[in-house]
């Protein structure tokens, strides 16, 4: 399964810790990391979620200000092979997120919470076991 992780440029530390635990699971990931100087960003971003089979959205004050990681979002939610495989991951306190920032959809689909302070490698797991059990799910629902 490859997984692409949605997040906020201000959050790129997170999403490489985040990648690492997914890449130790045995999961193919895309961070952004791929982009080098000179590359076409859109297209990186376009060819990297149609390769994709899941999404982790990282969900921060500054990623839900970013008209990028809502366009990633949207895609997701358009695209049949996303279905159970969109992770919310929630960091810090809900109460520090407006209403009218956060996607309304976001709230009915599955999600990881951590707070800041959750950033250690067993907290961080939760977002492996989550794609997991999506999957699995899948596979059953198929059969």
């Amino acid at each position: 399964m490859k997984v692409f992780i949605s997040h906020s440029y201000k959050n790129e530390s997170l999403a490489q810790k985040i990648a690492e635990i997914l890449k130790k699971a045995g999961l193919d990931v895309w961070d952004g990391r791929e982009i080098l100087p000179g590359d076409n960003w859109a297209d990186k971003v376009s060819h990297a979620l149609n390769e994709s089979d899941a999404m982790v959205v990282l969900l921060t004050s500054d990623s839900l200000k970013s008209r990028s990681v809502r366009h990633e979002i949207e895609f997701a939610l358009g695209e049949k092979r996303f279905r159970r495989r969109l992770i919310p991951v929630l960091v810090g306190s809900p109460d520090k997120f407006s209403g009218e920032d956060f996607p309304w959809i976001l709230n009915h689909l599955k999600t990881v919470k951590l707070t800041e302070s959750e950033n250690n490698e067993e907290d961080l797991k939760q977002i492996t076991q989550a794609l997991f059990e999506d999957s699995s799910d899948t596979a059953t629902t198929k059969s």
